[in-house]
C-alpha cells in the first residue's frame, strides 16, 4: 500500500470541495444513491492512496472526476444489472428532484457517452480540448457527443432553440 502523504486537514478540504461533483458523475453512471456513494467512496479512497500533489485545483477536480468515471465504467462491467427505471430514483443527495428539473432527467437518461460530456461541459465549464484530455479521446470525438447529445435533447424537451434547451442556468 503507498504511503499517505496527506494529513486529514488536506483529504476534508479535498473531499468538501469536491463531492457533490463526484457524486453527481458517480449517480450519472450507476443510476442509484447507493451505488453511486460506493463509487464515491472508492473515487476518494483511491486519492488518498495516490499520494502525489496536484498542479491545482482544476487539476485536482479533473483526476476526481476521471477517477470516478472510471470506477463506475469498471463497475458497470464486472456487474450485472438488471434494468431499471430512472423513475425509481428519483433522491439525489443534494440538488432538486428530477421531477422538478426536466433537463436533469432527460441528461441522466443520455447514453453514458453524451452524458459524461455533457455533465463535463455544461456542468463543470470544462472545454472540449479539456474534455478530449481528460476522457483520453480527440477532441473531435467530444464535440460530435455534444452535437448529438444536444440533437437529444432537444427531441426530449420537445424542440425550441438551442439556446432555450441549453443555457447554463438550465443545465
Amino acid at each position: 500500500m503507498a504511503s499517505l502523504l496527506r494529513t486529514d486537514k488536506e483529504i476534508t478540504e479535498i473531499y468538501r470541495r469536491n463531492v457533490d461533483t463526484v457524486y453527481c458523475i458517480c449517480y450519472s453512471f450507476m443510476k442509484n444513491k447507493p451505488e453511486a456513494e460506493d463509487m464515491v467512496q472508492e473515487t476518494f479512497l483511491r486519492l488518498i492512496r495516490k499520494g502525489g500533489a496536484f498542479e491545482n485545483e482544476r487539476h485536482e477536480k479533473a483526476w476526481l472526476i476521471v477517477t470516478a468515471s472510471n470506477l463506475c465504467k469498471d463497475a458497470l462491467k464486472r456487474m450485472y444489472r438488471r434494468e431499471e427505471s430512472i423513475d425509481d430514483h428519483f433522491d439525489l443527495a443534494s440538488g432538486p428532484s428530477l421531477r422538478d428539473n426536466p433537463v436533469l432527467e432527460a441528461v441522466l437518461s443520455l447514453p453514458t457517452e453524451y452524458k459524461a460530456v455533457v455533465h463535463l461541459y455544461y456542468y463543470e465549464g470544462y472545454t472540449a480540448r479539456e474534455i478530449a484530455g481528460a476522457l483520453r479521446c480527440p477532441q473531435a470525438t467530444v464535440r460530435t457527443r455534444l452535437a448529438r447529445a444536444r440533437k437529444l435533447l432537444k427531441t426530449m424537451l420537445g424542440g425550441g432553440s438551442d439556446d432555450q434547451v441549453f443555457s447554463e442556468r438550465s443545465l
